[in-house]
């Protein structure tokens, strides 16, 4: 009996040599046609990606075909950023997925979705979703699915081949778009697990916000705001004073209804600024008044132990990865470290692709979210 799942990656120079070389590797591992094939493109190959995911739909047939360009791509342990190259995923499901091209389309009542299929979200339990920053309201859309869809788990990330409007491309049953979004919509029966690792780990303790107007904090626990961080740092650790002050994070506790907090409870947000003459910190989201918020730092081995950990627990025999286009070589000094990570977690045999992301799409603690730095996996059983 065959795999369930391959992947596979190619720096061949030419893209279609490098199709060619992905297609026969998951062919081989695969008995018959995928339901379901990723498709991530990077470097200059993102030129002819039409061609490559025409080839992709050609010679696998897959039931549904979603793909993205990327600044970099990884499989199999592997991560190549900035060059050319093709990554590929296929599986074979137990359940039903459904490929879906989403735009956006504007008038008198503000912004409306095109293409998502609410019928079929309401009974599926997951979303793999790849937007294209330029023309996709990514935020406002997850938000709206946790109204209408709060059992729908969203996972994925941001295509980032492109600069501007246009420039990057997505894949859909093997054409090519330009703008909104692809995904895949899939029930319980093939639904995979979400762990979402944004890399930081708490400082000082938390505090609930007691005055705050949009993305600006004034008090905490009924104390300024600044003078609050102020503290928290001068009771840090030396190496932990220098990452507070090369880079603080607020991290917002995604469940008050839990009683206390841990890695991955939280939605990690930066810290922008402050204003000393009121006492208040700048953070980058909406920040509600009566919400629980701990600060945190993040550095290179702090982001790899977070990632172990949130993966205990998760063990599959496939994944996709989205891992911020921050992380990598910038992070870590090599292209390797989350896909090397992730395949020694889940066995040299796991079939795993994915893409280096301009924003990460992940549930924490059931609350759907677009972030920043982060490592968001979908790990099938």
């Amino acid at each position: 009996m065959g795999n369930k799942y391959a992947a596979a990656i190619s720096q061949h120079p030419d893209p279609m040599d490098a199709v060619a070389e992905v297609v026969a590797q998951v062919a081989e591992r695969l008995e018959g046609a995928p339901d379901l094939a990723v498709l991530f493109v990077g470097g200059r190959h993102v030129e002819r990606i039409e061609h490559v995911a025409s080839t992709v739909q050609a010679l696998l047939n897959p039931s549904a075909f979603i793909g993205s360009s990327a600044s970099g791509v990884l499989a199999n342990g592997e991560g190549a950023e900035e060059i050319a190259a093709v990554a590929l995923w296929v599986g074979q499901l137990d359940g039903e997925a459904q490929a879906v091209h989403l735009d956006v389309a504007t008038g008198e009542r503000g912004w409306q979705i095109a293409g998502f299929d609410e019928a079929r979200a309401s009974s599926s339990q997951s979303l793999i979703l790849l937007p294209d920053p330029f023309s996709f309201p990514t935020s406002e859309f997850l938000a709206q699915v946790a109204l209408d869809h709060p059992h729908l788990a969203a996972i994925g990330g941001l295509a980032s081949s492109g600069r501007a409007a246009g420039e990057n491309a997505l894949v859909i049953g093997g054409r090519i778009v330009h703008r909104g979004a692809v995904g895949v919509l899939l029930d319980a029966n093939c639904s995979p697990d979400t762990v979402v690792s944004q890399g930081c780990r708490p400082i000082g303790q938390p505090w609930t916000v007691t005055k705050a107007d949009r993305n600006v904090i004034y008090e905490l626990g009924g104390r300024l705001a600044l003078d609050r961080v102020m503290e928290i740092i001068g009771g840090l650790e030396p190496d932990d004073r220098k990452l507070a002050a090369s880079g603080l994070h607020c991290g917002i506790v995604a469940n008050e209804h839990q009683l206390d907090f841990q890695r991955g409870d939280f939605l990690i947000r930066a810290v922008l600024g402050a204003d000393r003459n009121v006492g208040a910190v700048v953070v980058g989201d909406q920040i509600e008044i009566g919400s629980t918020v701990q600060f945190q730092v993040r550095d290179a081995e702090t982001a790899g132990e977070d990632l172990q950990l949130l993966l205990e627990g998760h063990g599959g025999s496939s994944a996709l990865m989205f891992t911020c286009n921050g992380r990598g070589t910038h992070m870590f000094g090599n292209p390797h470290h989350d896909a090397e990570i992730l395949q020694d977690f889940l066995g040299q045999s796991a079939a795993v692709a994915g893409m280096f992301c301009g924003g990460e799409i992940g549930p924490v603690s059931g609350r759907n979210a677009l972030h920043g730095f982060t490592a968001s996996v979908a790990v099938f059983r």
